[in-house]
């Protein structure tokens, strides 16, 4: 009764968390190039308990899922998806390089090339400052050009290259703001070998279907703990009233 004691109670309450996680993967199934946050289970033994048995549930968070979502084309001049493996630089709020794979830009108000969340995106040499009155386009590689209105097309003007990057997975943090960003905090240096569709997003790789099915089988496991919490309840109040007798 005792391990089950310890392992019903850790067990749901970790599973609520987890149902937590697989919620917000749920509420982010349409946000662009969102990646999965993955968990799982583990058992941790308690350091100096009296009896062996006594462990501990945990919810550990194993990392990301990765995968590529669904390219969806749009046929916006501002919209970027990147193909296969890499990752969009943009400047978070308090200065340092972070990453995301939503590819919706605009022009902010003060000209600069920002993504959807309004944060500016690096190029190779810092910040996009874009000209007004300016049409974009996108090359393969990232390099952006700009054509003034009225322009003929053989007046194209380079003003820079978006900087994609390829770090190692495992040298990638999620942040709380959802933007990933290097481990020990510096930035990742430019990768040539990264390449955009133009005019393209990338969907979220959230699988609804799974999603829903591992939110039922959370629900189910949090009802079966709470049994078993329920029957220990039950089994003490019976040893106490039979202590009581004799």
């Amino acid at each position: 009764m005792d391990r089950m004691i310890y392992t019903a109670m850790t067990g749901a309450k970790h599973t609520l968390e987890q149902q937590a996680t697989v919620s917000h993967n749920l509420a982010n199934a349409t946000t662009t190039g969102f990646r999965a946050q993955l968990d799982e289970f583990r058992a941790v033994p308690v350091v100096g308990a009296p009896l062996a048995t006594r462990a501990f549930v945990i919810d550990a968070t194993v990392g990301t899922d990765f995968r590529a979502g669904a390219i969806q084309h749009t046929g916006r001049e501002l919209d970027v998806a990147i193909q296969g493996q890499g990752w969009l630089a943009v400047e978070a709020p308090d200065g340092t390089e972070a990453y995301t794979r939503n590819g919706s830009l605009h022009i902010d108000e003060n000209g600069q090339l920002a993504s959807a969340s309004g944060l500016p995106v690096l190029s190779d040499g810092g910040q996009l400052a874009i000209p007004p009155g300016s049409r974009l386009a996108v090359a393969k590689d990232g390099t952006i050009s700009i054509l003034p209105d009225g322009s003929a097309a053989t007046g194209l003007t380079t003003i820079g290259r978006l900087k994609l990057v390829n770090p190692p997975t495992t040298d990638l943090q999620r942040g709380d703001d959802g933007l990933f960003r290097l481990k020990d905090g510096g930035a990742a240096t430019a990768d040539p070998n990264v390449n955009v569709i133009s005019g393209a997003l990338e969907s979220s790789n959230v699988n609804v279907v799974d999603a829903m099915v591992d939110m039922i089988s959370l629900a189910r496991q949090f009802e079966m703990q709470m049994k078993l919490l329920q029957n220990a309840e039950s089994n003490d109040a019976k040893a106490a009233q039979l202590l009581g007798m004799s």
